[in-house]
């Protein structure tokens, strides 16, 4: 009989680097990584483009342990930076970057990429979280990937980071991921009758010489290739810790709900990707502002309507594994907008005060780098 699951949690986040003078992408020195490693050994590296860095918590029992973990990340990654005059950004895409004028990591990983994906990978001036939840069971790992991707466009709708795009707003919450999109392998996942057949196909394209391993599936969720988890990787990365945490312990919570309706020989729907893909792209699209498709009532919901629904029915949940302040606090992006809808004021504000466009995104990155700080 298989133990019930731990429902452990880790985050990954990757951040953008600044020079504090130009605010524009600065590619981070070898000795900053050296630093970094330094204080943080494993828990960081360097990312595609050389003006990225990655981080990612110890496996944490509670979301309460992952927060004292990324505020150790987070301010060993702004400490360190600031010493080469740089300060990280935790938001998708830079406000006014080209993408023309990054370069990628010299490392093989990269190098590989850059070969395979060709002029695809040079636009990937991306920052994404990924959200680990430890399952123990191949097989409950599928099975909850099937029905938790309802849940995919919630979550991303509460996490858009990324409006602006060399410059210009793009009308997106989330312009990061139709960026990602033009990856293979990325978007939703299917739905997949058991771990084997999971297995089974990705062993096809690993035999055909395409890929390594798993690692090289980046749908939106997935069974994790290198630990015994779920990962969520739809999300935008967001400027506030708060926001990080809300969202985490959101999914984690949505996981374990799934798995005590499993123990009670119940399910969730599930959909085809063909419905929750239009909810992705209105999430992709709107964040929170314009609500999502409740598919039981054919009827497209306010998001907070749908948000007070959910959080009824994960308190349980939340109460069993100690989130319970966070899962709450998701209504707190409700409250001041998502990061998406905070820069769009800014960028305003600085507007209607007379200043030119270049200035009023540089007013979005400053803002960016206060948010950074401020739960610090």
């Amino acid at each position: 009989m298989v133990a019930d699951p731990d429902f452990t949690i880790g985050i990954e986040e990757e951040y953008l680097l600044v020079d504090l003078e130009t605010l524009d992408l600065a590619e981070a020195p070898a000795e900053l990584m050296a630093d970094c490693q330094k204080e943080l050994e494993a828990q960081v590296s360097p990312e595609f483009l050389q003006c990225q860095i990655e981080v990612g918590t110890r496996v944490c029992k509670t979301v309460a342990d992952a927060r004292e973990d990324l505020v150790r990340l987070r301010s060993t990654i702004a400490k360190v930076a600031a010493n080469y005059g740089l300060a990280p950004l935790a938001a998708s895409c830079h406000p006014f970057a080209d993408w023309k004028d990054q370069h990628h990591t010299d490392k093989e990983r990269y190098r590989d990429l850059q070969r395979d994906l060709g002029g695809v990978a040079r636009r990937m001036l991306i920052c994404g979280q990924h959200i680990h939840v430890g399952l123990n069971d191949d097989e409950l790992r599928i099975d909850l990937m099937n029905q938790f991707s309802y849940f995919l466009p919630h979550l991303l709708a509460l996490s858009t980071s990324s409006p602006f795009w060399q410059g210009s707003d793009t009308g997106l919450g989330s312009y990061r991921l139709s960026v990602f999109d033009n990856l293979p392998r990325t978007g939703l996942p299917p739905q997949v009758g058991s771990f084997a057949e999971f297995e089974r196909s990705v062993q096809i394209i690993i035999d055909s010489g395409l890929i390594q391993d798993s690692s090289k599936i980046w749908w939106d969720l997935r069974p994790s290739a290198n630990f015994p988890t779920l990962e969520s990787r739809i999300c935008d990365v967001s400027p506030r810790l708060g926001d990080t945490l809300a969202i985490a312990a959101l999914t984690q919570c949505i996981m374990r709900m799934l798995w005590r309706l499993r123990k009670s020989n119940q399910r969730w729907r599930m959909y085809d990707n063909f419905l929750i893909a239009e909810n992705r792209w209105r999430a992709q699209r709107y964040g929170i502002s314009e609500g999502l498709i409740d598919f039981g009532r054919g009827e497209v919901v306010p998001y907070g309507d749908l948000l007070e629904e959910l959080i009824g029915m994960l308190e349980e949940d939340a109460e069993a594994l100690g989130c319970l302040a966070e899962l709450h606090s998701t209504r707190r992006i409700l409250d001041s907008g998502t990061s998406a809808d905070r820069q769009r004021d800014v960028y305003g504000a600085s507007i209607a005060a007379g200043d030119q466009p270049e200035d009023a995104l540089k007013a979005v990155a400053r803002s960016l780098i206060a948010e950074y700080s401020v739960d610090l």
